[in-house]
């Protein structure tokens, strides 16, 4: 059977300094499947939209600044991920220059900057854990990973890593 994930972007926004990231608590909405969670910013791809172009459109969108200098860390397959089971595909940022001023908050929560070394102490989703110390990683290398989630929790991870 063809696998057709719903594609996505998450991003990972660097200070100036490198010593923090902008993350959103996902606080907003109750019915939210991650609410009370953590998370880099992002979301689905249009139809005719490129990777980067989604990106940027989502931190604009999320965060009210423009993109600079982005970098493609990975990428991670998530079969199962969605509310109802859905598969996803994300392909996963780490934007390291930006212009403007963030918002405070949008409409799925508050936007808060955490430093980058005590990013793993917050609710997170379990599976976050796993990839995000590539994302920050010092290193040339993409990650390319499969996480496949079953109710909610991450079942197993394999990852490759490229261009080491």
């Amino acid at each position: 059977m063809p696998y057709s994930p719903i594609l996505a972007t998450l991003g990972y926004i660097l200070s100036p300094d490198r010593k923090r990231v902008l993350m959103i608590h996902r606080s907003a909405r109750p019915d939210d499947l991650h609410a009370g969670k953590y998370n880099g910013l992002g979301g689905k791809l249009t139809s005719g939209e490129d990777v980067v172009s989604g990106m940027c459109r989502e931190i604009r969108e999320e965060a009210g600044i423009e993109c600079l200098d982005l970098k493609l860390r990975g990428t991670i397959s998530w079969p199962g991920f969605g509310k109802s089971g859905e598969d996803w595909f994300g392909f996963i940022f780490r934007i390291d220059r930006w212009q403007g001023e963030a918002f405070a908050a949008n409409a799925e929560g508050t936007l808060v900057w955490v430093d980058v070394d005590r990013i793993l102490e917050l609710p997170l989703w379990e599976g976050d854990r796993l990839f995000l110390p590539l994302v920050f990683a010092d290193q040339p290398a993409q990650f390319h990973g499969v996480m496949p989630y079953a109710n909610g929790r991450p079942i197993s991870w394999t990852v490759r890593s490229v261009g080491v």
